[in-house]
């Protein structure tokens, strides 16, 4: 299968991160990646949070691939060459998601498999105050031996890197033989239900090159008093490591260059949260394996989370370099702009595409599941 250029519907100013490092002989893919898909049904317009006992009506509905979606479609329109394992039902919702992740998003689903009598796992989230409210639905599968080996190959395919998100006394062998195979791996984690935080318990971290968790993952695992000390703590296991901090941005510390870097969060009008982590890992990976350095590896990565949550969605509100050009636009034409903040960001001007830039604010979050795509 020929790789994807990344180039899909929503990304048509197309961007190469990697053009430059690209030669006869590399693998396939930039990215692989595996995980849970769901079908996310997303009510918007709400003025405030639904009440028991009542009926609340949304002004706005949108509809799209949720879960591991998020972080491919991310990935996907930055332009890096996207290949995902995951298990799709044989209902329309899953028939949905294979389309839209394969033909809007052009991920390659090469390693992904259909489950017959499988049914899609679900999420409706509620978007209100900036904040959400999600349930969820799922199906077992017929069991869990058979989902995984329907869900990903017994060997990974050759990438540059993939991002696995680890779970506590739950290896996953492709992790292992990926990293031995030269991927890159980076790696998120999500919050501990045992309550545990042992940091021996993630015993594919010694796999990886950078971990991402968040703040308070961060001090949980390793016991530190504040985040920024968590940063330094994790380089005793993973040569990279970059705490998240929510409204004040990002930490990193690069413990092979022993390099630190800190930038400051993006004040957006923020809509709806979901999958920003999800995108923040995407433009992390993306600057890292482009070879840019630590501080605007962080910067890139918290300006496309950014953007990410002034739109509704997870995988909708991803955003591709015509974001990226517009919001670089749009802040060098204010008068009163910090020159400082600006050569924060000045790296990006070499990137970015000179035209066929959407006008800034963009919107996109739309009812896509209800209507067949136009030819």
């Amino acid at each position: 299968m020929t790789p994807s250029t990344g180039e899909g519907p929503h990304s048509p100013a197309h961007v190469d991160p990697l053009a430059a490092l690209r030669a006869p002989g590399d693998p396939p893919w930039d990215v692989y990646l595996t995980g849970t898909v769901f079908l996310d049904i997303v009510f918007t317009g709400l003025d405030s949070a639904p009440v028991r006992g009542t009926e609340s009506w949304a002004r706005g509905m949108g509809s799209s691939p949720g879960g591991v979606a998020n972080m491919a479609t991310a990935l996907a329109r930055l332009g890096l060459r996207t290949s995902l394992a995951a298990a799709f039902g044989d209902d329309h919702y899953g028939e949905y998601c294979w389309d839209a992740l394969a033909r809007g998003e052009g991920i390659d689903l090469g390693p992904s498999r259909t489950v017959p009598g499988w049914h899609s796992p679900v999420t409706v989230s509620m978007a209100y105050e900036g904040e959400r409210t999600m349930v969820s639905h799922g199906h077992e599968p017929p069991t869990e031996a058979a989902l995984a080996q329907e869900a990903s190959p017994d060997h990974p395919p050759r990438a540059r890197a993939a991002i696995a998100s680890l779970t506590p006394g739950r290896p996953a062998p492709w992790v292992a033989e990926a990293a031995a195979r030269g991927t890159r791996i980076f790696a998120d984690v999500g919050w501990d239900d045992t309550g545990a935080w042992d940091l021996a318990g993630l015993t594919d971290l010694a796999h990886c090159e950078a971990f991402l968790p968040n703040a308070e993952e961060a001090m949980r695992y390793t016991g530190a008093a504040t985040p920024r000390a968590a940063a330094h703590a994790l380089t005793a296991h993973v040569p990279v490591a970059v705490v998240t901090l929510g409204a004040e941005g990002a930490y990193a510390v690069d413990a092979r260059t022993g390099e630190t870097a800190e930038v400051p969060a993006i004040e957006v009008e923020a809509l709806d949260p979901t999958g920003a982590g999800d995108v923040f890992v995407a433009g992390f990976v993306t600057g890292s394996l482009a070879g840019w350095p630590l501080a605007d590896r962080l910067a890139f990565a918290g300006l496309t989370a950014a953007l990410s949550v002034q739109e509704f969605g997870g995988s909708l509100s991803a955003p591709g370099w015509s974001e990226v050009a517009a919001w670089w636009r749009r802040v060098q034409s204010y008068e009163d702009q910090d020159p400082a903040a600006l050569r924060r960001y000045a790296f990006l001007a070499e990137l970015l595409p000179g035209d066929h830039v959407r006008p800034w604010p963009l919107r996109r979050a739309v009812p896509t599941i209800g209507f067949g795509r136009s030819a």
